[in-house]
């Protein structure tokens, strides 16, 4: 399962509740960019309208061998996702403070497949607690390296 983009962001700004599988409907000059690595989801996000998930905002670059005219790169495009999934997901938006990300864009055998995620707002105070517990984590490991480390 090759990645082909992530959404750092969204591991800073929301707490993951649920993660999911959706294709997504492409152009072929798109598949052809997406697999050159040309994709990136950085301020992309997911809406649902009526009873479809759109991925809003997110930037394929264009086909070198492509038309400029015909290429749209930031256009909404359809995420293919089972229908109960579906009505799930508008049940557990109804709830206050939900919604849903997109967090990587990988290939599963021959297909283009986006994993987005059901996730919660993080307040900045608990924003603040992961960087200052990562950073403690982060001394640490320094600390038993140089340890380890045999003195010349």
């Amino acid at each position: 399962m090759p990645v082909l983009a992530t959404n750092r962001k969204a591991h800073y700004l929301y707490q993951i509740l649920k993660k999911y599988e959706a294709g997504i409907q492409l152009e072929g000059w798109e598949v052809k960019s997406i697999r050159q690595r040309r994709i990136s989801i950085k301020d992309s996000y997911v809406k649902l309208v009526g009873k479809e998930l759109y991925l809003i905002n997110a930037h394929i670059a264009a086909y070198q061998k492509t038309r400029e005219e015909s290429v749209k790169t930031r256009r909404s495009r359809k995420l293919l996702v089972k229908k109960n999934t579906i009505l799930y997901l508008k049940g557990e938006l109804a709830r206050k403070g939900l919604t849903i990300a997109p967090l990587t864009v990988y290939t599963k055998r021959s297909l283009i497949k986006l994993e987005i995620a059901l996730v919660k707002g993080k307040k900045g105070f608990e924003k603040r607690r992961k960087e200052r517990k990562d950073s403690i984590r982060r001394q640490a490991e320094i600390d038993v390296k140089e340890a380890l480390t045999p003195a010349s």
